[in-house]
């Protein structure tokens, strides 16, 4: 079915870049500095308030505008739920690690919070909740198990939604129930890194766009970067690129992975149809392998809905299409709904699925969010910069997680995706609409 626009629709621009009006910062390098961040989103901004904070002196650079890349693209969705159950993190990194990522979900939240409340950052946060929509019967009993290890590992509060209660949250049946994670909120996530960089800005720190890494040159007194801006010389230097790292930084670009992450924008809707659809109100993800999440605008007036509309790079009218089809697999009432925006941002996956903050060959690092970034990305950025620092506060069991590479992905552009892609798009849509949904009816 084509996809109908509005008369201002605009897409490839993300849905928060309307409301943005303040000018990019074009700032000069310095000669030199205590530590240079590389890359000027969530992860940077937050590690170099906590650097200078620690009394460094921070400059960051980043390769094109800052805030242009996942920190503005997002869904806006604010939690820090563990990304794994406590069973497979045992597995993979051992008891002692598997408790600590558990116990700093709170520590993560807590911390982005008050970055917010410290630096007066207005982007619209609300306590919505988030819910987790199983897809089918197996996923809701997995549900009921994850609910059980937070409820022992951490502090965080999770309730269990019956699927005869689920009308209370979404109207639709599609879903078999879902697990609330009450404490979450949406924001908008422009507006948030925005404030982030106002932040920076109020202390003095420079933040210079356009001036991509080209070199990074270590010596006995530190680094010497190269950018088109020029070059500046660091004692110390962070990376915070995420799903957008490349040369020269092959070890960590070997370990994590571009994958882009797609959402549309519908026209303005009528306040009870809303109402009707999502009464809950809360942030909502879904469980199947699609990874479809979904919410309202902060105004309450249009519904953002996201997903894997694909594993490698395709065209706006493509995405926007394949994502109007999934919404309204859960909404037919939106069929005839217009979309006002679509666009597409990169998400930057490690292989565990687990962020992982440490030091190679001398640069510290913060990486592999895997689309938990609103909330572990600021955190995690300023746990990078206490340990560039000799901070105590940078101890975290995120350094004991791991970034394994693997032999699909030797660095660069991911281009297993591709394989990937095509097993995605067939194989996947077969079993969930019909063989897996029909199993668990």
């Amino acid at each position: 079915m084509a996809i109908r626009w509005t008369d201002e629709a605009t897409p490839g621009t993300p849905y928060w870049w309307d409301a943005l009006n303040a000018p990019a910062p074009d700032d000069p390098l310095p000669e030199r500095c205590d530590l240079l961040v590389i890359g000027a989103g969530y992860t940077g901004l937050s590690a170099a308030i906590a650097a200078h904070d620690c009394g460094a002196r921070v400059a960051v650079v980043d390769a094109g505008i800052p805030g242009r890349g996942a920190s503005s693209r997002n869904g806006g969705m604010f939690g820090a739920h563990p990304r794994l159950g406590w069973d497979e993190l045992r597995r993979r990194f051992g008891t002692q690690t598997a408790d600590g990522v558990f116990a700093e979900a709170h520590d993560a939240f807590g911390f982005a919070r008050a970055l917010i409340a410290d630096e007066g950052i207005d982007c619209d946060l609300q306590q919505t909740g988030r819910i987790i929509l199983a897809w089918s019967a197996a996923h809701f009993d997995s549900q009921k198990r994850l609910a059980e290890e937070v409820r022992a590992k951490s502090t965080l509060g999770v309730q269990i939604v019956e699927r005869a209660a689920l009308s209370t949250e979404i109207m639709t049946e599609q879903y078999f129930g879902g697990l609330v994670l009450p404490e979450h909120c949406g924001l908008d996530p422009a507006k948030y890194h925005a404030g982030l960089l106002a932040a920076v800005r109020r202390r003095g720190i420079p933040v210079a766009g356009g001036a991509r890494v080209e070199t990074l040159t270590r010596s006995i007194s530190g680094f010497t970067a190269t950018t088109p801006k020029g070059s500046i010389k660091a004692d110390k230097a962070l990376l915070a690129t995420n799903g957008y790292t490349g040369w020269p930084f092959a070890w960590q670009a070997r370990r994590v992975f571009a994958l882009p992450s797609y959402l549309i924008a519908t026209e303005p809707l009528p306040a009870d149809l809303i109402d009707r659809l999502a009464p809950g109100r809360r942030m909502m993800v879904e469980t199947r392998a699609r990874h479809s999440y979904f919410r309202i605008s902060p105004d309450g007036s249009r519904i953002l809905f996201g997903g894997r509309a694909a594993m490698v790079d395709v065209d706006m009218n493509t995405a926007a299409r394949r994502l109007h089809a999934t919404m309204c697999e859960v909404w037919p009432e939106l069929k005839q709904t217009l979309l006002s925006h679509v666009w597409s941002g990169n998400t930057g996956y490690s292989f565990t699925h687990m962020p992982h903050v440490g030091c190679r060959d001398g640069v510290h690092y913060a990486i592999g969010f895997s689309g938990s970034g609103t909330v572990m990305a600021p955190y995690l950025g300023a746990k990078a910069a206490w340990q560039a620092m000799g901070d105590s506060r940078g101890t975290t069991a995120y350094s004991e997680t791991a970034l394994a590479p693997n032999w699909l992905h030797p660095g660069g552009r991911p281009h297993f995706l591709q394989a990937a892609n095509l097993w995605y798009r067939s194989y996947v849509d077969w079993t969930e609409n019909r063989q897996g949904r029909k199993a668990t009816r």
